[in-house]
């Protein structure tokens, strides 16, 4: 097998929405860098359908923009984007078209010249004394050394840092493990039946879980409001009358929730999340992932059954397909300079090294229909440090996305899509802003200089209490 050499200031891996918004963020601020996939496509779960939680608080109010900007700003070019969005429950969030979304993703980085390698992974790093001077990588017909100054593991498990012997944890004392998902999309979904069919149940939905998003409501004007709002942001609760009654008569397999919100208007088009399989799977192990996948596939066939024959709407319906990959939810997380705690995202905890923020609850899916959601105060938002995207023992590594520095709680709510772009972004810039200088090491950076780039790219930084 032939060795190739390659060298760039930033090497990003991972091309989920961590990754893009990590090489977008490093090749706008004048870094020569690549983006390694080992995947055929760049999306992530941006693919799959779900809609973009976290750039928005409870509030209605933007905490993520900048790189997220452009890419959604793609999306809007070609009728692929709906939103904000209220579910009433706990969250605003984005829809995009995820077919609409491949396109925007890819136009984005070339406009800034991103080299992409997909098909393309990372089986070996080479360090000194705290350094990544190259990871190895291997496709179909070669291998290639990768050097890079800078390198930015978005990989979702942390496996780069991993690689390069930075402390990472996995799971809590107990050794739970969230559960896998397959969402899955339906076109020809009548939203007027649908919505009605909201409207007249509110005892089967989950609303006004915060008191921010309730205020001094009844569920059943919750309900109203969803019907008013006119898309369908509907999350059917597990325990509820509709769903509940389905997962008794065996209708259903045990599931917290169905989950329905639109991603293309001009195919009557809604993404479904509402499959799992709980067994404590490590998403790191690529055999006991895939044992699951045909299980996940079947309760997803199922559910387009159950929605066809029992949810006014649905009648004429038909299955449009799969996100490209299963949801893991967690694997790694690599311990950093600073670790955020659970406390403080519910509590909107705000830190003076802030370089993203958070607003999406802290979300933890358990077996059956069990599942932990807490709301962030006053529907407002979360800081998160510099310190949590710097691994402790490494120079010229950052994490961005569901694998930084934060406690098992914490993480249950900056693995959300936005949460990865904000955090890439804030990756990518720190990154460039190092080779410029001639940094050595990430900790040599002022994080205030950061900061006001960062603000200077559109990213928000204050406010939204």
């Amino acid at each position: 097998m032939s060795l190739k050499h390659l060298s760039y200031d930033v090497a990003v891996i991972g091309g989920g929405a961590a990754g893009i918004g990590a090489a977008i963020a490093a090749a706008k601020s004048g870094s020569r860098t690549i983006l390694v996939e080992a995947g055929p496509i760049f999306g992530g779960e941006l693919l799959s359908g779900m809609s973009v939680d976290g750039v928005l608080n409870g509030r209605g109010e933007w905490v993520v923009r900048g790189v997220a900007d452009e890419i959604f700003e793609e999306c809007r070019k070609m009728d692929g984007f709906i939103g904000p969005l209220h579910d009433y429950r706990l969250i605003c969030y984005v829809c995009v078209d995820p077919e609409i979304m491949k396109i925007a993703i890819m136009r984005v980085l070339d406009r800034y010249g991103v080299t992409p390698a997909l098909y393309t992974q990372v089986t070996d790093v080479v360090t000194d004394n705290g350094v990544i001077d190259s990871v190895i990588l291997t496709h179909k017909n070669q291998r290639t050394v990768l050097s890079a100054k800078y390198f930015i593991d978005a990989s979702g498990d942390g496996d780069v840092a991993a690689m390069a012997g930075a402390p990472t944890e996995l799971s809590d004392e107990k050794g739970e493990l969230q559960p896998l998902s397959l969402m899955f999309r339906m076109s020809g979904v009548e939203n007027g039946p649908l919505l009605k069919f909201v409207r007249d149940n509110a005892n089967s939905l989950a609303v006004g879980e915060s008191e921010a998003v309730r205020a001094g409501r009844t569920d059943e004007e919750l309900a109203q409001a969803i019907y008013d709002q006119g898309e369908p942001t509907i999350f059917f609760r597990g325990n509820g009358p509709f769903l509940g009654g389905a997962i008794q008569r065996g209708e259903m397999a045990p599931t917290a929730l169905i989950m329905i919100m639109p991603t293309s208007k001009a195919r009557k088009e809604v993404c479904i999340n509402a499959t799992r399989v709980a067994e404590n799977i490590n998403g790191i192990n690529a055999l006991d992932v895939s044992r699951v996948v045909s299980r996940l596939m079947e309760q997803v066939w199922n559910t387009t059954n159950f929605l066809k024959a029992h949810c006014p709407g649905f009648e004429n319906a038909t299955f449009a397909g799969m996100a490209p990959r299963v949801g893991i939810r967690e694997t790694r997380r690599v311990m950093g300079e600073y670790v955020l705690s659970g406390d403080e995202a519910a509590g909107a905890v705000k830190q003076r090294d802030v370089i993203t923020k958070g607003a999406h609850h802290i979300d933890i899916h358990q077996d059956g229909s069990r599942q932990v959601r807490i709301p962030i105060a006053d529907g407002g938002s979360y800081d998160i440090p510099f310190g949590c995207l710097v691994p402790r023992t490494l120079k010229n590594v950052m994490t961005a996305g569901r694998c930084i520095s934060t406690d098992r709680t914490a993480n249950g709510t900056t693995r959300m899509m936005g949460q990865c772009l904000g955090t890439g972004h804030a990756a990518g810039t720190a990154a460039a802003m190092c080779v410029a200088a001639g940094h050595d090491d990430v900790r040599q950076l002022p994080v205030a200089r950061l900061q006001t780039k960062l603000r200077e790219q559109g990213a928000v930084l204050d406010g939204t209490h």
